[in-house]
Formats: structure tokens, sequence, C-alpha cells
């Protein structure tokens, strides 16, 4: 099952790369100006896609390995406080530091999901805007150290 989340993991991984190099031009630009509402649409479609990328990691995760999805009412935020905590049968996935960062992330998309782009403010999305790359080397980072301790795990079990 290891094999499967582990290759899941990185299919995400390689997916949210492609988003930010497809958009690289839009966010180099929004570093320098103030972004017209369809410039403003498309950085907050990004977001999204980006927090839903991580998502899916996250459901594979819990899916896979836990075998324990959340189900309550906020079981969007209950799924991203799951990475943080270890457990038998894994390692944390995320740090506290990465948790807290992401809960941005997250408060966006459910903005995002349920109300009009043009109630977007530049100004609340800019903070998430403009240490998105960061957060993402960083969020990363944690998921290869994740991964590696899955196969590190498998290799362990077979000797």
């Amino acid at each position: 099952m290891a094999e499967k989340v582990i290759s899941q993991i990185q299919f995400e991984i390689g997916q949210i790369d492609v988003l930010f190099e497809s958009y690289a031009d839009l966010l180099k630009q929004m570093e320098k100006s103030v972004p017209n509402l369809v410039e403003l649409t498309a950085i907050a479609s990004v977001l999204h896609s980006f927090y839903n990328g991580l998502e899916n990691i996250f459901l594979s995760i819990a899916k896979g390995i836990d075998t324990n999805v959340p189900t309550s009412a906020q079981w969007h935020r209950d799924l991203l406080s799951q990475m943080i905590a270890a457990s038998e049968k894994r390692s944390a996935v995320l740090s506290a530091e990465t948790f807290n960062l992401l809960k941005e992330y997250l408060g966006f998309r459910h903005f995002f999901r349920h109300s009009y782009s043009f109630f977007m403010e530049w100004e609340e999305l800019e903070k998430l805007v403009k240490p998105v790359a960061g957060v993402w080397t960083k969020t990363k980072n944690e998921l290869q150290l994740f991964v590696d301790s899955l196969t590190t795990d498998k290799t362990s079990k077979n000797d």
C-alpha cells in the first residue's frame, strides 16, 4: 500500500510543480503590480489548485496509510491536522510551522469555493501570493522527507 501512496504523492508534487511553472509569469507580475480582476481571478485559481493538490496528497495518506479519513463537518481542517501527528503507522507528514502556513491556504480554499471572484481583494490575496513559492518549497521538502521515511520503513521491514 505504501508504494501506491508514494506514487500518488510524487504525482501530485509533479502536478503542483507544473502548476507553478505554468503560472510563473503571472506570479512574477504580481510582485510588481496590482492585478486587475481577470489576473486576480487567475491567481486565486492557482492558489486554490495548489491547496487542492496538497489535499489530494493528504487524502492519499489518510486513506492508504492511516486508514482513517475525517468525516466531520470540518473534515478539511481535521485532515490537515492529522498530517502533523505521527502514528504507529507513520511519522508526521508536516511540521507545526508548515501546518500553520497551510491553514491560511485552507481558509482561502474555503472562501474561493463559496464566494464570487469579484469579492476578492488584492490586499488579502497578496498575503498568500507573495510567500507561496517559499511555502511550496518548505511543504515539498517535508513531503519528500515523509516519502523517504516510507521507503526506509519498507526497506527495513524487508530485511
